[in-house]
């Protein structure tokens, strides 16, 4: 049995290493909405991925897929905000259907109907719309709307008005209960929906928070008996994980593709629609101080950090067929690298931006297994609680080698980031919870100062840090003398912290994703050549990894991680920027 931590640790030579566009979302009260028809239309549709059955319209209607130009805007209230719309087809009202295929799960109570209720209650779901939850479980609407009340909540500058939207909200909720592979029972859910539509044209948005085996089936009977039949659009959200490796993702996408097009398929990241990550963009391309700096030339590495302070916890079962690896690395952090990455795209329409990210991922160099370090949390005691193994997990095989954290150096062979090492680590059962991108610039060349910080260039590296969650920032370190008679010098920390920056409480991401998918807008959603792409950098180093059996190095619940993560950092002369977050902050 092979193991990494002799392939890493044994002896590292110390090799010397040498937007994306901004969130627009719409503001009614500042839009003449009768002047924009077309705007209207993608107006007029709200939800987004998780739990839908797939339905299908071969074609989309009247989608140009383009985002309103950015401009600056006042804040203003969730009353201003309100806009009721009226038109449809011919004349016609158009009604918005949003179906959350699992609506008993987790997902579909913790985030999709809180999230449908936010936009709702912000005046961002059109005036007529319906959610509907569709499981196998048996339920009426009221125990529907007792269960998803439960979860509920209002936005802390907003709440006078809201239990009357909380009741608003729930009235628009109702349950139907069928199998996810039965075109009877979705041709059942169609005829309920149609009793809602009303008669208008309808729009449908099914949200798949299904496990991804029944996919496929869902979508087939949504598409066959359940799609918008009167001219409106069909789309489906099919959440995470799409597939486990290039194969089993390119046999996923084409059996979707047997019901939907391309443009009817919205494959979820949440972690596109966290703040920092769609702010990626606006601070790089709006900002003149960061664009000339966003090259080989002046950053030395990059580094995607992930951590979680809780294991699996009962989730085992699902994590232990996907790994750390799959589950954070091939899509969120890699996502995340993709937009950081990427060269100015020609407009903020979503294909240009998409087209720029592929780019980086094909211009990726291969991840070779030396790259690559992998870690297991075991038992550990502390402060007298004691805190359970990995394998302790009852729904995890006993023996079982799946990796709960991973640290990967990968490189992009283009001319703007050449040479460039781009550090990854990702994992669960650490010493915090956390999720950030920190950029570590070059030294000052013949830099004066340098008798002030020692022999320890790294103290006097300007950092740039983007805190995507919690408590979400961003702030800049530099070197500063510290006010007095003498010489001496500190780094200090340029902060824009949000919470003291805005009152507005920031919104969960699925919100905004989903309030992209009934606009129609797709820059925040994976198009199948960029899952090819993503798919193709990592699938052989997973296969490497599971046919040589690879031990991961263990490490204790609650620290820092396996030892073996530093000497990978080392070897390219970086050191983990978040080392000293308890001294930093």
């Amino acid at each position: 049995m092979a193991t990494l931590y002799s392939t890493h640790c044994r002896s590292f030579p110390s090799s010397s290493s040498t937007s994306f566009p901004p969130s627009n979302r719409f503001l009614p009260a500042t839009v003449s909405l009768k002047s924009q028809p077309q705007f209207l239309q993608h107006l007029s549709v709200h939800t987004q991925q998780h739990d839908g059955a797939a339905t299908v319209s071969p074609v989309e209607n009247n989608h140009s897929g383009k985002r309103r130009i950015p401009e600056i805007v006042p804040v203003i209230s969730s009353k201003e905000s309100e806009v009721e719309v009226d038109f449809g087809k011919d004349g016609n009202e158009v009604t918005v259907s949003i179906t959350v295929v699992g609506a008993s799960g987790d997902l579909a109570k913790k985030k999709i109907f809180p999230a449908l209720f936010a936009l709702y209650y912000e005046g961002f779901l059109p005036k007529h719309f319906t959610v509907c939850g569709y499981a196998r479980s048996k339920m009426t609407d009221v125990e529907l709307r007792n269960m998803v009340s439960k979860t509920l909540t209002c936005r802390i500058d907003q709440r006078e008005n809201c239990n009357e939207k909380m009741e608003q909200f729930l009235k628009r909720c109702f349950y139907h209960s069928g199998q996810y592979d039965s075109q009877e029972n979705f041709a059942a859910l169609d005829k309920k929906l149609k009793e809602h539509e009303g008669g208008r044209a309808s729009n449908r948005l099914f949200y798949l928070s299904i496990p991804p085996n029944i996919f496929v089936d869902a979508v087939k009977c949504a598409s066959l008996s359940a799609s918008s039949g009167n001219g409106g659009w069909t789309r489906v959200i099919v959440e995470k994980p799409f597939g486990r490796d290039s194969e089993s993702s390119a046999a996923l996408t084409k059996s979707l593709k047997q019901y939907l097009t391309e443009d009817q398929i919205f494959r979820i990241d949440h972690y596109l629609g966290k703040e920092l990550v769609e702010n990626l963009s606006v601070l790089r391309f709006s900002n003149l101080i960061f664009e000339p700096l966003w090259s080989r030339q002046y950053i030395r590495n990059v580094q995607l950090i992930f951590s979680e302070d809780f294991g699996t916890e009962g989730r085992g079962g699902y994590f232990d067929n996907y790994g750390i690896i799959r589950d954070i690395m091939q899509n969120h952090l890699l996502q995340i690298l993709a937009l950081f990455a990427m060269e100015t795209p020609v407009s903020l329409d979503a294909e240009d931006i998409r087209n720029e990210k592929v780019k980086v991922l094909r211009s990726m160099r291969p991840i070779k297994l030396e790259d690559i370090v992998l870690g297991q949390y075991k038992n550990h005691t502390r402060g007298g609680v004691a805190y359970p193994a990995y394998v302790d997990d009852k729904t995890v095989p006993k023996g079982s080698l799946t990796p709960t954290f991973a640290a990967a150096a990968l490189f992009i062979d283009n001319a703007r980031w050449d040479g460039v090492p781009f550090l990854m680590k990702a994992g669960k059962a650490l010493h915090n919870k956390r999720a950030e991108i920190r950029v570590q610039f070059r030294h000052v060349p013949g830099n004066l100062y340098n008798r002030n910080f020692g022999s320890d260039l790294d103290r006097a590296t300007n950092e740039l840090v983007i805190r995507v969650q919690p408590d979400e920032a961003i702030y800049l370190k530099i070197n500063n003398k510290v006010p007095g008679l003498g010489m001496k010098l500190d780094r200090s920390n340029l902060n824009l912290h949000y919470a003291a920056r805005y009152s507005k409480e920031i919104p969960d991401a699925y919100e905004r994703l989903l309030l992209d998918a009934i606009e129609g807008e797709r820059r925040l959603f994976i198009r199948s050549d960029e899952l090819d792409a993503a798919w193709s950098l990592f699938t052989p180093v997973l296969n490497e990894i599971e046919d040589k059996k690879i031990t991961p190095e263990y490490y204790p619940y609650g620290s820092r991680g396996p030892v073996c993560a530093h000497y990978l950092a080392a070897r390219y002369n970086v050191r983990w920027g978040d080392l000293g977050l308890e001294v930093e902050q």
